[in-house]
């Protein structure tokens, strides 16, 4: 819903999203780990997609100790 700006008063505007970096770096962390295709990875919403992360991560955290 749009409501205005009290005059005097500083809006920025736009969307504030995660930003880009992080987004290749999972994008990459799961391909990697699962060949999953990028498209299929970028459809995932960011939730989704860090809940995988987590899921390697704390896989090859196991495995790491184990070593």
């Amino acid at each position: 819903m749009w409501s205005p700006v009290p005059e005097g008063v500083w809006s920025p505007g736009g969307i504030v999203s995660y930003p880009l970096e992080h987004i290749f770096k999972e994008v990459a962390f799961l391909a990697y780990h699962f060949h999953w295709p990028r498209d299929d990875l970028l459809e995932m919403t960011h939730r989704e997609r860090h809940q995988w992360v987590r899921e390697v991560s704390e896989i090859n955290e196991k495995i790491n100790k184990t070593r």
